[in-house]
């Protein structure tokens, strides 16, 4: 998980002095690792014990670990094609320039969001996945047209999955999970009422809970037994759910994918699924 894009997901959390750092650190992540804390401590502003302190809240040991972590996310990143315009989206932005930001904000979505989930957190979702006696999926909005989407892509598989974009059957559903089942919980937010409310009375019956969320902190990840997380940038007018939309997608075919390798009847089971619904288009 690249220490990089978790600076930028959990920026708006942040305390001011915190924030300071972290913006220094993705604004010039070389000159970062050639500093001490005691350096970057004085070219931020804040305290030396500031810039530990952070480094501890990240998850490393000190600020030598973060230092690794920031020269290694430095390597490792994921070019952007040079012509490719990454930004907020104006009101006064050309016809193509908003084109190419558009495509830009979706490519940036889905590589970041594909790079911050680990293998190892993958499989164990997949793992629970596939071995559940049912999985329910819930969502609101545009979340929940993704889990409509992700349901039928497992149902092809011959799991069993709960799904309705009613609210209130979504929880009268988890009424009848129990240990061994599994509910796999979208919103980028993490905070949505409806989700939350449906993700703790899962738990209550003893479900296991998949949150796919943003990296920020939120409810839903903190109740959750597997995380998995989603980089959207959709910082000023988020007029609708588009970038983390689209990393959500990715993120669930990227899952249906690992699925079908894992399963050795899964073609059969699709090609079945296709000559069903064949009859119809003829």
């Amino acid at each position: 998980m690249s220490v990089l894009t978790v600076l930028k997901a959990q920026l708006p959390g942040f305390t001011a002095g915190e924030r300071e750092i972290a913006e220094y650190v993705l604004a010039s992540p070389e000159k970062v690792v050639q500093l001490s804390s005691a350096g970057l401590a004085k070219a931020t502003g804040r305290s030396q014990s500031g810039v530990v302190k952070l480094c501890q809240k990240l998850g490393y040991r000190g600020y030598q670990d973060f230092k690794i972590a920031v020269s290694q996310a430095t390597a490792q990143s994921w070019p952007t094609p040079s012509d490719m315009v990454h930004g907020t989206i104006e009101s006064s932005d050309s016809y193509q320039s908003t084109i190419q930001k558009l495509i830009g904000s979706k490519m940036n979505a889905i590589q970041q969001s594909i790079q911050v989930n680990g293998e190892p957190a993958l499989r164990r979702a997949l793992d629970a996945i596939l071995t559940a006696r049912r999985v329910q999926l819930v969502g609101v909005g545009a979340s929940s047209l993704v889990a409509r989407d992700f349901t039928y892509k497992l149902q092809k598989l011959g799991c069993f999955v709960l799904f309705d974009a009613d609210s209130h059957i979504q929880i009268a559903n988890t009424s009848t999970l129990r240990e061994g089942d599994v509910i796999l919980a979208l919103s980028y937010s993490g905070a949505s009422i409806e989700t939350v409310q449906i993700a703790e009375a899962a738990k209550a019956r003893g479900a296991t809970l998949i949150s796919l969320t943003g990296m920020h902190p939120n409810r839903l990840s903190g109740l959750a037994d597997i995380q998995l997380f989603l980089v959207a940038d959709e910082d000023k007018v988020r007029s609708s759910a588009i970038a983390s939309r689209d990393a959500q997608l990715a993120m669930a075919d990227l899952l249906f994918i690992l699925a079908i390798q894992r399963r050795p009847d899964a073609t059969s089971k699709i090609q079945a699924a296709e000559q069903a619904v064949a009859v119809l288009k003829s």
